[in-house]
Parts: C-alpha cells; structure tokens; sequence
C-alpha cells in the first residue's frame, strides 16, 4: 500500500510536470502565431490592454461584451423594483408572478418590439393545449408536436415579418426590436415542454422518495435543498395557473440564454425565494465572474483562437498549429458561454431563484463523452434526462436515445448541416465509450497489477475520447462536414504523424491527471 502511495506522488508529480510544460508551449506558440499572422484575420479591435488589438470575432460575444453596461444597468433597476415589492407587500408566487410578468413584458417589448404578440400567442396555445390534452394518454404526442412544429417554423419564416399576414400590419416590421424573437424562443420552448411535462405527472404517482433522497443526499442533508429535490417534487395545482406560467417562459433574468429551469423549481422558488447562497456567497459569486471576465480579456487580447478559425487561415498552417488553433477555440468557446451563463444566473440568484450551474467542471478536466455532456450546458443535459431521455425509455434504449437527443439539439441550435454532422459524430462517438463502459463494469479488478493494467486502459480510452471530442466540435464549429477528409489527411501525412501521436500523449496524461483529481475528491469527500 505505502509502495503503491509512494508511486502515486511520483507519478503525479511527473504529470504536472508534464502539464506545465505542455501549457507554456501551446501559449508560447499561441502567441507567436497570434503576432506572425494578426494582419490576416478577420474581427480584430483596438483593445485596452497593452495596446494590442481584441478578438471580437466571435458575434455572440462580441454583443454580449458590448451591451454589458446597458444589460448591468437593467437587470440593477429591474431587481430593484422586484425586491422593493417583495418586501412592500410580502408577496408570494402569485403576487410575485404578477410583478415579475410585468417587468419582463416590458424587457420583453425593448428586446423583440411588436414581436411580442407572436410570444404571447404561441405560449397561450401552448398553455391551453396543456390544460385540455394535459391529463389524456396522447399529451406528449401532441406536445412536441405543437412545440417541434413551431421550432422550425420560426427558423424557415424568419420570425414571420408582419407583412406575410397583409398590407395593414406591415408597419409593424418597423418595430421588431433591436433582438431577434424567435432566437430567444428556442428557450421558450424548453420551459414551454417543462410546463407540460409537469402539469402531466402532477397528479400521477411520484416514483421520487422525498424522505429518502434528503436522508441520502449530502446538500439535503445540510439544511439545503438541491436542484433535483425541487425538479422532482412537485407543486400544488393553483401554481400552474397563467400568471405563474407566463411568467416563467419570460422571466427576465434568464429569457435570454438561461440556465434552463424546470417548471416545478422555479414555481417553488417564486413561493419562497432560495436560500442555497447567502448574500455574502451571491457576492463571491459576482467577484469570481469578474475575476473570470478578465481572463477572458486577457486571452481575447493575446491569442487570437476564434479569429483564426473564422478566417480560415488555420488552412494555410502545420498540423501542430492546427492542433492548438482547434484546442484554443474549444477553450475559447468554454470560457464564452461560462461568462455569458454565469451572469444571468448570478442576477437570477439575487433575486431568489437558483437555477442550475451550466459550467459545472472546467472543460480540460473531462475524459468521457458522458461527463463532458454532463457539464457542458448542464442544465440544457438535466433539461433533456428529465423530458426526453427518461420518456423514451432511459438506460434500457441508451444507444437509440443518444440519436434521437443529439439530432434534436442540433435542431433546437439552428438548422443547419455542420450542427447535424457534430450531433450525428458525437453518437458515433458514443456507441464504443457505453460499450466499454459495459465491459468495464463486467470487469472484476482482483489485485494491484489488474488495476494498475485497467487504470493505463481508462487512460488511453480517455486520450481517444478527448480525440474524438475534438474532432466533432472542430467539424460543427470550425471546418464544417465540408473539412473532415481535409482534416483526415492533413493528420495523416508522414510529417503530420509525430504531432498526432504527441496530441495523443497529451490527452493520455491529461487523463492520468484527472484520475488523480477525482481521486483526490473521493478522498477529500469520506473525510467529511
């Protein structure tokens, strides 16, 4: 045991050696290709660090970035005003609901305009569908179809301009807002589905054990209550009235991209605000993001990633750039959407509702496809467990379900070709991780040179999965369908050999390296 602990810190400290060395390389590199090529690439600023010119390529971004002030100012009067009257008048879920509808109506008219009729339309078909088909064996048919069917609408008309419906409401495309509606909607979709879903199992027998999960559960137990316990109790019936619907569809703070909340937790937060953070922990939390703002403007004004995969430069470069350009952007894109999820979910919090972490697990400490699906937009993932996964039958048709949820979140992206070969790669993807999982169970480790042989085994698995995982983002968000026999045989020129199998290297002692990181919170997490 004491030989085996003692190989351990070695072996670990030779990892972090390794991973030292292998980050002041990718950054040396980085920025000297950054510095050689800056004249070439397309979405480059003046910027405010060192005099250097910012990365602003990325669209998403680049109007988050920019309407940052303006949306600090709004989401500070709009929780001033919402708690003022809380406390005012000791509201609840339906006085709360009443408040808080009038807010994101009016947020909801600067954003989208006139279009807000079409909002309100489609979400009161929506509720009246579910009230009427909501207690009968066809529900969930007609649901998705209801909500599938306008999905793609919205997309193939455009948001449908006014003048599609005559002459006399075609001064209406004047006042469309200064934000696409039916981007948003995508959202309103999810909550729409979440409604339903809920209101049909409210008054079917819950298989969830209450008394149960709190005595198992480590943050229940504590005094706290954890998103699951919220999702899966449900709520009593005069909360699914209109008001409290309507409200959740369009609730300010997380109209425009999130996290995902279920019906039944945020109708339970709304009644009684939470109580997971205190003000003093709601803070820390608004510190660390601007803490993690500034690293973003550090690496948008040093290493140009998205710029360089925007351009199509990368074409022109080695494999090894290639590599680090294709690595770059999947941190680039992580850091983005942790920023962008991270700040709606911190003014949701101020006001009472605890929505689920996005980000949860930074995305280089992620060795399967499970776990970085897990934490990659993890509340869309419990979203999906929840409404889709577990209807269609769960782990009992696991390799049928990952087609049919992957195809759909492509879809519920953007119809776009490049968005279905990423979806349709990752269940390619997919089917040799659960197969060697289920080997994996199968298998029992007896003695130290079994586990050592099935640790090294997990190792290179997880190399190929980082592999895989790579490549099916850099085809769905860089190169397109279009590039993959590009990018197979630019890998697999003689010359390009050593750069695969040191890519590969890598990804095995990140890894190995991660194992000892898991390890050590299983520890951390007995001793408790």
């Amino acid at each position: 045991m004491m030989k085996s602990s003692s190989w351990q810190q070695k072996e670990l400290a030779f990892l972090i050696l390794y991973a030292v060395v292998f980050y002041t390389m990718v950054i040396r590199l980085s920025l000297q290709l950054s510095h050689d090529h800056y004249s070439k690439l397309y979405g480059l600023r003046p910027g405010w660090i060192a005099h250097r010119l910012n990365d602003v390529s990325d669209a998403q971004w680049r109007n988050f970035r920019g309407n940052l002030p303006i949306l600090t100012m709004v989401f500070g009067i709009i929780t001033l005003v919402a708690c003022m009257f809380r406390a005012l008048y000791c509201l609840k879920a339906k006085g709360m609901s009443i408040v808080w509808l009038m807010i994101s109506l009016a947020y909801l008219s600067y954003l989208h305009g006139a279009c807000v009729i079409f909002i309100i339309t489609i979400a009161s078909a929506n509720f009246l569908l579910v009230k009427i088909c909501g207690r009968t064996k066809y529900f969930s048919f007609a649901l998705w179809i209801f909500n599938l069917s306008f999905l793609l609408c919205n997309r193939i008309f455009d948001g449908y301009p006014f003048s599609s419906f005559g002459q006399s409401w075609v001064y209406l495309d004047n006042f469309r807002g200064t934000f696409r509606w039916h981007i948003c909607f995508n959202f309103v979709v999810l909550r729409m589905i979440s409604f339903g879903y809920d209101y049909h199992w409210a008054d079917q027998y819950n298989r969830f054990d209450q008394k149960k999960h709190i005595q198992r559960c480590v943050y229940c137990s504590s005094g706290k209550t954890c998103y699951l316990l919220l999702q899966e109790r449900s709520v009593p019936n005069d909360k699914y009235s209109f008001s409290i619907y309507l409200c959740y569809l369009v609730y300010a703070p997380l109209y425009i991209a999130g996290p995902i909340i279920s019906f039944n937790a945020f109708a339970s937060q709304l009644d009684t605000p939470q109580k997971n953070y205190s003000s003093r922990g709601v803070a820390w939390y608004g510190l660390r993001w601007l803490f993690s703002l500034f690293l973003m403007e550090l690496m948008s004004h040093f290493l140009y990633y998205n710029a360089f995969s925007i351009s199509g430069v990368w074409k022109q470069l080695s494999p090894m750039y290639i590599f680090i350009i294709g690595y770059g952007v999947l941190n680039f894109m992580w850091l983005k959407f942790f920023l962008i999820w991270r700040y709606f979910r911190f003014w949701s919090l101020i006001n009472g509702i605890e929505a689920p972490e996005n980000m949860p697990r930074c995305v280089n400490n992620c060795y399967n496809l499970e776990s970085f699906w897990k934490n990659w937009h993890a509340s869309f993932n419990k979203w999906l467990v929840r409404y889709v996964y577990i209807p269609l039958g769960g782990a009992q048709r696991k390799l049928l379900n990952v087609w049919v949820i992957f195809t759909f979140v492509a879809i519920w992206h953007d119809l776009e070709w490049k968005l279905l070969s990423w979806a349709w790669l990752t269940c390619l993807f997919f089917i040799p991780e659960m197969l060697v999982k289920s080997a994996a169970t199968a298998f029992q480790v007896k003695g130290a040179f079994e586990e050592f042989v099935f640790r090294e085994l997990s190792a290179v698995s997880g190399a190929i999965t980082i592999t895989c995982l790579m490549v099916a983002n850099l085809v769905g968000f860089v190169i397109g369908p279009s590039g993959i026999n590009w990018l197979v045989s630019e890998f697999l020129r003689k010359e390009a050999l050593p750069i695969l199998g040191g890519m590969f290297i890598s990804f095995y002692v990140g890894t190995k390296l991660m194992f000892h990181i898991s390890d050590a919170k299983q520890r951390r997490d007995q001793s408790r």
